[in-house]
């Protein structure tokens, strides 16, 4: 299975602790990695069909981090579609005048929904399809840009359709927040003051986050398995989907 990262804060923030984290698992997720960082309404999309380990991109991003409030990103490990540029995560469409991008965990079996209109799949993938079909359900449900609430709720109306076609972990993000949710296996945690020294679980890194950070600042990091050897990471339930706006849980 792919993995997943997600970065919600309150304040633009550097995501590229956890991205190393991240990018330290592509040995077995070597089918290509993608990052995209919001920044107002723009987004800076990075995405390689060659593995994390192996991609200057990668690489680029390591030495020019960029800091953003709302990150997605993904390391893939190939289930449905070729290894190719058009089939790397994450993708993004636009919806009521704001970009959307989406990331996806998982494999939807015979999953081909009837698609129309601005929403089509450009590569062959299991994951471009549902994002597609999600766009295409939210357009058809509101004829213009609703609340957040509003729009968590209609989401929560339609992940189950794609739930019942197999495995469907996700991040969704518009800019303005961030939704996740876990169909198998996906975890959350929130940083927040008082901040302290963190250490990742598969690279031997420590960063003091005290010496990064002020008092105000919130920073919530969605992954599919736990990135930090000492910080308390909570499970989503089977199904749960969440909303994250300023770096907190709504």
């Amino acid at each position: 299975m792919c993995q997943l990262l997600g970065m919600n804060a309150n304040t633009p923030t550097d995501v590229m602790f956890s991205f190393t984290g991240l990018a330290t698992r592509a040995h077995e997720h070597k089918d290509g990695f993608g990052i995209a960082f919001f920044e107002d309404r723009g987004v800076r999309l990075f995405v390689d069909h060659y593995g994390a380990r192996q991609s200057p991109v990668a690489e680029l991003l390591q030495r020019c981090p960029i800091r953003s409030r709302n990150v997605i990103a993904h390391i893939r490990k190939a289930t449905q579609g070729r290894i190719a540029l058009e089939n790397t995560h994450p993708f993004m469409r636009e919806l009521w005048g704001r970009y959307w991008v989406f990331a996806h965990n998982g494999d939807l079996k015979q999953f081909e929904p009837r698609l129309h209109g601005a929403f089509r799949p450009v590569g062959d993938t299991d994951s471009e399809r549902a994002f597609c079909w999600l766009m295409q359900e939210l357009a058809k449900a509101h004829a213009s840009v609703p609340a957040l609430p509003e729009l968590t709720r209609t989401l929560s109306e339609l992940v189950p359709q794609l739930n019942a076609q197999g495995s469907f972990n996700f991040l969704l993000s518009n800019g303005q927040a961030l939704w996740a949710h876990g169909s198998t296996r996906l975890f959350w945690l929130q940083r927040r003051h008082p901040f302290r020294p963190t250490r990742l679980r598969d690279e031997d890194l420590t960063v003091d986050f005290a010496q990064l950070t002020t008092p105000q600042d919130r920073v919530a990091v969605i992954a599919t398995e736990p990135l930090t050897a000492d910080e308390e990471w909570t499970a989503f339930e089977p199904g749960e989907l969440r909303l994250f706006i300023d770096g907190a849980p709504a």
